[in-house]
């Protein structure tokens, strides 16, 4: 198991969010001293964690394309929107992560994309570009979940390795809840190859039934 260093609690402000589809939930947002990492990461409290058994935690990797501007290529900006109301449902915290791109950063996200154009999958992208096909580090995660005292959680992710990540911090992950299946005819190529590349747990069906 990894060492890792203390992290404290910075602010706490209460913000409500609304969304596009009309949702809206209350939310406590948590800031933090003494990231590894040196980001802005933030947690956002949902429902009652106290109140659960385990509490529900998202690891949600910043896309400002997919988050902010509604893009198609990924399913990022459906799976904050789930999450955030299955947290609030439960009690829990997602922890918003500023790895934009699977930690290469948005220009560098943009140029694979342009290489995804030309019939590259999103890992090999990367490798052209000389990146690491997913250069993200969840020590900043554990460091933020143990500044607000949660050592056990129930993790909503499709991803196997925030799991494995988070057990090698010091976090016991007791469940992975998979999130629900977000695919459209634009994003269907990159979660396909997030199932065969990195075995993420995603149910898609045939292209031909998204397309009808």
């Amino acid at each position: 198991m990894t060492v890792i260093p203390e992290a404290t609690v910075r602010t706490r402000v209460r913000v409500p969010l609304r969304f596009g589809d009309g949702y809206s939930v209350d939310s406590e947002l948590v800031t933090f001293h003494g990231l590894a990492d040196g980001q802005e990461h933030l947690a956002v409290v949902l429902g009652d964690p106290d109140a659960a058994v385990t509490p529900l935690v998202r690891l949600h990797s910043e896309c400002l394309t997919g988050d902010v501007f509604g893009s198609a290529r990924c399913d990022c900006g459906p799976q904050l929107r789930e999450a955030v109301e299955r947290i609030a449902e439960h009690g829990g915290y997602l922890l918003y992560l500023r790895q934009e791109g699977r930690g290469i950063g948005l220009y560098n996200k943009l140029d694979a994309y342009a290489l995804q154009d030309q019939g590259r999958d999103t890992y090999a992208a990367n490798t052209e570009l000389g990146l690491p096909e997913d250069g993200r580090d969840y020590t900043a995660a554990a460091q933020m979940l143990a500044a607000l005292g949660v050592d056990t959680v129930d993790l909503l992710s499709n991803n196997p390795d925030k799991a494995a990540q988070l057990r090698e911090l010091g976090v016991s992950v007791r469940d992975r809840v998979p999130t629900g299946v977000h695919a459209t005819p634009h994003n269907l190529r990159y979660l396909r190859a997030k199932v065969e590349h990195t075995q993420h747990t995603i149910a898609l069906a045939p292209l031909s039934e998204l397309a009808g």
